[in-house]
C-alpha cells in the first residue's frame, strides 16, 4: 500500500504500515490464559470468571463440540444473548476447528430456518428461557438441524442468584426435551478439556458466518476469516493507544451476536486482558448502576445508547467519571448527542465506522490529534478508503468530490457464503464498495452523508436523510429522529420525518419545522412530520428505517386502491 491523504493527518504513535501476522482467532485465548490467568475475564451480573477459568471451560466446550461431531466446516449456530456460555461457545467451537454462526434472539421461526438452511447449520446452542428454546425446538423438527445444546442461566449465576433465579423467573423458563437430538451445555462441558488441536489456515479459514443485509439485497452469510477477525482486533488494539493491557474494564451491553460487540468487545477484552462487565442487554437503568459501582474504564456503544443516557432524569446522580473512552459505531452519531453526551459525562466518544464486511472496523476518529465534528476519522491500520464514481466504480474520485466509500484492507471479508454474484457486486478489484455516500477532505478524514438506498430523489433534487436528521437533533427536545423518503405522485418522493421527544414534552410539526427552517435547504425540509412514543429499532438498537418504509408504502397503495 502507498502513501495516502491520511498519513500526514496519522497519529504519530500508530504505524499505518504496520506488519500484522495473521493468527487463528483461538490464539486470543491462549494468550490471554498464559498472560493474564488470575485477572478476571468476565464479570456477569456479579459472577466472576478469570481468564484461566474461562479457558480451561472453554477447552472443555471444545472437547465436548468434538464429540458431537465437530470439525473443520462444521457449522454450529449461537443463538444467545450475552451470557459467559457465549464467549466459552464462541471460543469452544473454533478450537475444535468448527465455523460459528450467529443468529439474532429477535430473528422469527422463519428467519432461522432459512438461515439455518442457508448456511448448513448442524448444532445450535441456546438457553432454557422461552424467548429461545422453543424456537429452536420447532427448527430442530423443520430444518438440517440435528442437534441443540441447552445451557441455563442457573449456571452462570452467583448464589444466592442461581438458587432464586429458577423461582423469581419461573414463568420465564422453557421445558426442555431429553432426547438423542439434546444436549445440556453441562453436559457439554463434563469432560478433562482434552481436545484434539486443529491446523487452522488463518487467511482461508472461515471462523464466522455473520448475516447481513451487506450492501445490497436480502441478508447473506459474510465469510469472515481467522486472519479477518484476527487483524481487526489488533488494528482496534492498536489504534487505541491508552489502552492499559489488563487493567481496562469493558462495559458489555451491546449484544455479542452483533459484530460490533463482538470485535470490539468480547474479542478485544481477550486481546488486551479486559474484563467484561456483561449484561444481558442493555437496560438503561441497570447499566449506569454497573458504570457508577464497577467503574468500567470503556464503554462502546450505538448512537441510541448515548442519547438514552444523555436524557435520563437522574443521570448526575450516577458517576461516570471511570470511562476514559466512548466508542460509537453501528450507525452515524448526531453531533448533538456527541456533544450532549461528552459535556454530561466528561468522556469522549470516538466515532468509528465499519460494515459486517469488514470485521468490522475501518475508519476511527483519533485520541489524539484532531476529532472532526461529523466525521468517521481515518484509516485504521492496513486500511485504505477510497471514494469512487457511483456510475463507474472503479473509477476513484479527486479529494474533496462525493461518491461510494470504499474499503480495502486485510479484515475485508473473503466473500458472501455461496453467493458469488454478491460477492463480485460488493467487491471490485479488492475493494468492498460499502454502499455508503461520502467524500475525504484533504487531510484524509471520510465524511458519510448518507446511504445510497436512503437517498431521497424529490423533485430532481437529492435529499441525503442524515442531513434532515442532524438539523433536527438539534432541537433539545428531540430525542430520537429518522428521516425517509415516501411516494409522492407529483414529486416521486417527498421527506417525512418521525420524531420521539423528551418525556412529557410537547412540540408541534409546525415549531419544529420553524426551527430547522435556516439549517436546511427548502427542499430538504420535511413535507411531514410525525410524533411518535417509540422508533423502530434493530437488533443491536440503532434506529431502523425499513419498517417505516414498509409502513408508509402499505398506506401510500391502500389510498391509491381506495381511490382507483
Amino acid at each position: 500500500m502507498s502513501a495516502a491523504p491520511w498519513m500526514e493527518s496519522y497519529p504519530t504513535n500508530v504505524q499505518w504500515d504496520a506488519e500484522i501476522v495473521p493468527q487463528p482467532l483461538d490464539a486470543l485465548v491462549d494468550e490471554a490464559v498464559e498472560r493474564y490467568p488470575n485477572k478476571p475475564c468476565i464479570d456477569f451480573l456479579g459472577q466472576k470468571y478469570t481468564f484461566s477459568q474461562i479457558g480451561e471451560q472453554i477447552n472443555q466446550a471444545s472437547s465436548g463440540f468434538q464429540k458431537l461431531g465437530v470439525s473443520k466446516g462444521i457449522k454450529v449456530g449461537l443463538f444467545l444473548p450475552n451470557c459467559p456460555q457465549f464467549v466459552i461457545a464462541y471460543f469452544g467451537i473454533l478450537k475444535a476447528g468448527g465455523t460459528v454462526v450467529n443468529y439474532s434472539p429477535l430473528y422469527s421461526d422463519a428467519e432461522i430456518i432459512r438461515q439455518v438452511e442457508d448456511s448448513h447449520t448442524d448444532i445450535m446452542v441456546t438457553l432454557n428461557l422461552k424467548a429461545l428454546y422453543p424456537k429452536i425446538a420447532f427448527v430442530l423438527e423443520n430444518s438440517r438441524l440435528r442437534q441443540i445444546v441447552v445451557g441455563t442461566l442457573s449456571d452462570v449465576l452467583p448464589f444466592p442468584k442461581n438458587i432464586l433465579f429458577p423461582l423469581a423467573k419461573a414463568k420465564e423458563i422453557s421445558k426442555t426435551r431429553t432426547d438423542d437430538n439434546h444436549t445440556s451445555f453441562r453436559e457439554l462441558l463434563n469432560n478433562n478439556g482434552s481436545y484434539t488441536s486443529h491446523s487452522h489456515q488463518p487467511e482461508s479459514d472461515v471462523a464466522v458466518l455473520q448475516y447481513t443485509g451487506g450492501t445490497t439485497g436480502v441478508s447473506k452469510g459474510a465469510m469472515l476469516t481467522h486472519a479477518n477477525l484476527y487483524i481487526n482486533t489488533i488494528q482496534t488494539a492498536m489504534w487505541f493507544t491508552n489502552v492499559e493491557p489488563g487493567r481496562e474494564k469493558i462495559l458489555g451491553v451491546l449484544p455479542f451476536f452483533h459484530v460490533f460487540a463482538m470485535t470490539v468487545i468480547m474479542l478485544q477484552a481477550m486481546h488486551i486482558g479486559a474484563e467484561i462487565i456483561m449484561h444481558l442487554r442493555f437496560e438503561l437503568e441497570n447499566a449506569l448502576k454497573d458504570i457508577h459501582k464497577k467503574q468500567p474504564t470503556v464503554m462502546p456503544g450505538v448512537p441510541t445508547m448515548f442519547a438514552a443516557i444523555n436524557n435520563h432524569p437522574r443521570l448526575a446522580q450516577f458517576d461516570l467519571s471511570s470511562l476514559k473512552g466512548c466508542i460509537s459505531g453501528g450507525a452515524p452519531l448526531p453531533l448533538e448527542v456527541k456533544q450532549r453526551f461528552e459535556s454530561q459525562s466528561g468522556c469522549t466518544v470516538f466515532e468509528g465506522y465499519g460494515l459486517t464486511e469488514t470485521s468490522p472496523v475501518a475508519t476511527a476518529n483519533p485520541l489524539e490529534g484532531k476529532n472532526k465534528e461529523n466525521s468517521i476519522g481515518l484509516p485504521v491500520p492496513l486500511t485504505r478508503i477510497t471514494i469512487t464514481d457511483r456510475e463507474d466504480p472503479r473509477k476513484e474520485l479527486p479529494i474533496g468530490e462525493t461518491g461510494e466509500i470504499c474499503v480495502e484492507g486485510p479484515q475485508v471479508m473473503s466473500g458472501y457464503w455461496q453467493n458469488e454474484e454478491a460477492t463480485s457486486s460488493a467487491i471490485v478489484d479488492g475493494r468492498l464498495h460499502t454502499g455508503d455516500i461520502g467524500y475525504m477532505d484533504e487531510d484524509g478524514y471520510t465524511f458519510i452523508i448518507d446511504r445510497m438506498k436512503d437517498l431521497i430523489l424529490t423533485g430532481g433534487f437529492n435529499v441525503y436523510p442524515r442531513n434532515v436528521e442532524e438539523a433536527i437533533y438539534q432541537h433539545p427536545l428531540v430525542v430520537e429522529c429518522t428521516v425517509i423518503g415516501i411516494p409522492d405522485d407529483y414529486y416521486g418522493q417527498s421527506v417525512k420525518a418521525f420524531v420521539k421527544l423528551e418525556d412529557n414534552s410537547s412540540l408541534s410539526s409546525d415549531e419544529l419545522t420553524a426551527f430547522i427552517r435556516d439549517k436546511l435547504g427548502k427542499h430538504e425540509i420535511p413535507k411531514y412530520i410525525e410524533f411518535r412514543n417509540d422508533l423502530p429499532k434493530t437488533m443491536i438498537g440503532k434506529l431502523s428505517k425499513k419498517e417505516l418504509v414498509a409502513e408508509e408504502l402499505d398506506r401510500y397503495q391502500n389510498a391509491k386502491a381506495k381511490n382507483a
